[in-house]
């Protein structure tokens, strides 16, 4: 029909100015433009990962080395790509989430990762409390309002183990480019969002 836009014209646009007035064809052609955008989503955010890089914050290591490092020890200690994956983005928030970094990287996680990989990155930050909030006045034990939560025990495993020992300056982390195809594969289908079915 000439009158309805070609989804598949990489210029088209809706015509509505209000949502009650769009329609199918306004629909398809923002669909195909999401499913496209999508396919870019791996990209972006380790782009977005990558302004880490140089960020100290006074610890021994940047930001970025510390997102590495605490990937590439999951890694080698055996872990499956998504909890890789997690790992490698459980910081990304420290740029626009100064008080809350946790709960954007694991924002950006849900769609792709399990309710228990999920909760890891959201809470971490309280568990990681336990390796330094006394020093700062703070309550060390903080992650026992957890206690008896089913993750409680996964997530205080990946900050001991993974987390808090992700600060050495002379440890040899496999570098960006390693974990890209594995990103790639873990956001490559949504799992858990209501979007999922536009992108596929």
């Amino acid at each position: 029909m000439a009158d309805s836009p070609d989804p598949v014209d990489a210029t088209a646009r809706a015509r509505f100015s209000v949502m009650t007035e769009g329609t199918q064809a306004d629909w398809a052609i923002i669909a195909h433009h999401f499913r496209d955008f999508s396919k870019g989503l791996p990209a972006r955010v380790l782009t977005h990962l990558q302004l880490l890089e140089g960020d100290y914050g006074g610890f021994p290591v940047d930001r970025l080395e510390h997102s590495l490092q605490t990937a590439t020890r999951a890694h080698r200690d055996g872990r499956d790509e998504a909890y890789v994956v997690m790992a490698l983005l459980h910081d990304i928030g420290d740029t626009l989430g100064s008080f809350n970094h946790p709960e954007i990287g694991a924002a950006m996680l849900r769609p792709f990762v399990s309710e228990e990989l999920h909760w890891i990155a959201n809470t971490h930050g309280v568990f990681q409390g336990y390796y330094y909030f006394h020093h700062l006045g703070m309550d060390r034990d903080l992650r026992e309002q957890h206690r008896g939560h089913p993750h409680f025990e996964a997530c205080a495993e990946f900050c001991e183990k993974y987390d808090q020992a992700a600060f050495d300056p002379a440890y040899e982390s496999a570098p960006l480019s390693f974990f890209e195809p594995m990103v790639a594969r873990v956001m490559a289908r949504p799992i858990n969002s209501i979007y999922a079915k536009v992108a596929e």
